[in-house]
């Protein structure tokens, strides 16, 4: 009777471990087309371990060409800083190596473990929007873009409520007028933009210039919370979308509840720049949390590739991609990857909530 009873026992343990197992090959495999994750069969020991990958020649090594060109042309120090790294991956380029063979040219290739220690770097996409503007408000372009006040040790700058309730208004700040309060945030959010004033004038850069020093409260995450938008839908085009539907009252509501506030100034004739004024060119710069990785570092990056239903469908490409800007959301092995300038590039930006693996170049 104890023998019957064992058997079943373990005819029972046995089918609930391969229904365990199946549901677990299952989420797997739905992760790795969701989101493009990849899995090892043994977690990294370590944030960073040396090992020679065997990828696919990365297919922007021009554009990587040229984003170190303009980091020898407007950070000169930040270029001598990482030349030998610079100079070595040129060899490495002219001699048309593979993935696995940096040491050729006194190089190692450290992967990252990843936010799950299983080498998957969480990889999010930024852009450069650009915004229909007017000098002065006039019919619909009446949704002011500011300035950085002055401040000073005991000027406490105000939260986005008390901006948007006029408290900046009249002290020669506005520097544009847009039709559109959520592309000023959607601007804020991607730390610059362009402006088109529709006059025959160049477009004109604003770059970031500062913030009002309040903590940032993401609004994808309140309208997920209040059931406006699915956690598995939400991005940035649809933040937009919503915003498409609902009065301009409601949207101030929700775009206050981020007491954050972005300043900017204006260049002209200027191009896009990071953090560290080096300018930014696509696909081939990262913001990435300095406190890990290194201003200036050189990244063998696995980029997951998205339809243009923002689906991910198996298909990756390999890029050379530099460290050069920053973001306060950016931290730990996370890579925000600069995807270009405009409404197709913000789009694909918007979708870009996935997991790709990521070698630091060093010597």
């Amino acid at each position: 009777m104890k023998q019957n009873n064992y058997a079943v026992f373990t005819i029972k343990s046995v089918a609930l471990l391969l229904l365990v197992l199946t549901f677990l090959l299952t989420g797997c495999q739905n992760r790795k087309v969701n989101q493009g994750r990849q899995f090892i069969e043994t977690p990294f020991n370590a944030p960073f371990n040396s090992n020679q990958p065997k990828l696919d020649i990365p297919v922007n090594i021009s554009d990587y060409v040229i984003q170190v060109e303009k980091i020898k042309q407007y950070a000169p120090a930040l270029y001598q800083q990482n030349k030998k790294i610079y100079r070595a991956i040129d060899d490495w380029i002219n001699q048309s190596l593979g993935s696995d063979e940096f040491y050729k040219v006194g190089l190692a290739s450290y992967e990252m473990a990843g936010k799950d220690g299983m080498g998957n770097v969480f990889l999010t996409g930024y852009y450069t929007p650009i915004i229909k503007a007017r000098h002065k408000p006039t019919g619909k372009f009446k949704y002011p873009i500011y300035r950085m006040p002055a401040t000073g040790k005991n000027v406490k700058l105000p939260t986005r409520q008390q901006i948007y309730s006029g408290v900046l208004a009249g002290k020669g700040l506005e520097i544009a007028y847009s039709d559109s309060l959520i592309d000023n945030f959607i601007m804020e959010v991607q730390g610059s933009g362009y402006i088109d004033f529709e006059d025959g004038s160049p477009l004109v850069f604003f770059r970031y210039a500062g913030k009002n020093g309040y903590e940032y409260t993401s609004i994808g995450r309140l309208l997920v919370e209040q059931g406006q938008i699915t956690k598995e839908k939400m991005s940035m085009q649809s933040i937009r979308d919503w915003a498409e539907r609902q009065s301009s009252k409601k949207v101030e509501d929700l775009l206050m509840q981020n007491r954050s506030f972005v300043f900017f100034k204006p260049e002209y004739n200027a191009e896009v720049k990071g953090a560290l004024g080096v300018p930014l060119i696509a696909n081939a710069s990262v913001a990435a949390d300095k406190i890990l990785i290194p201003n200036g570092a050189v990244l063998l990056v696995d980029v997951p590739l998205l339809e243009n239903d923002g689906e991910y469908h198996g298909r990756r490409e390999i890029r050379l991609m530099v460290a050069l800007d920053a973001g306060g959301a950016i931290k730990g092995h996370h890579f925000d990857l600069y995807l270009g300038v405009g409404d197709e590039a913000g789009k694909l930006a918007g979708y870009y909530k996935h997991y790709g693996r990521t070698w630091v170049i060093q010597p």
